[in-house]
């Protein structure tokens, strides 16, 4: 193990003390762990994944609902399912379960995200570990 020197503002430094660890070091090391591992899902392959979208949205924000349905209407092979959830009485949350080729799922999740009105967003990506397919849900037999 290699000693480094990292220089920190305090805020960030309560935050990281808050988090309840033992030592700083093992929450630092955690904490990269973690941030390595989202950079990698946030970039990993090409082929086909499912996906966890999650976006707070303002539900009065102006024709924002009538957009996102229209979008998700557009992109119907990707979505599978949607749970919606009333926040308080100007915030809606949505979480769509995504599925399909890992660049359009992305795609489709930043232009989401993207949207006037869409406060927060995160995109949680997993491979699928099969070889991709045109059909994302081909007939099959359950045994």
């Amino acid at each position: 193990m290699q000693r480094i020197t990292i220089t920190l503002d305090e805020s960030l430094l309560r935050e990281i003390d808050a988090l309840g660890y033992q030592n700083r070091s093992e929450a630092i090391r955690d904490l990269a762990r973690a941030g390595l591992r989202e950079s990698a899902e946030a970039t990993a392959g090409e082929g086909p994944c499912v996906a966890a979208l999650a976006y707070v949205y303002d539900h009065a924000r102006r024709d924002l609902s009538q957009r996102l349905t229209d979008s998700f209407h557009d992109h119907h092979q990707l979505s599978v399912a949607t749970m919606h959830v009333h926040l308080d009485h100007d915030s809606c949350m949505e979480v769509t379960v995504l599925r399909g080729a890992a660049p359009k799922v992305r795609g489709f999740a930043e232009q989401v995200i993207a949207e006037r009105g869409v406060r927060h967003g995160r995109l949680l990506v997993m491979d699928t570990g099969h070889p991709p397919q045109d059909d994302p849900a081909p007939p099959h037999r359950h045994d």
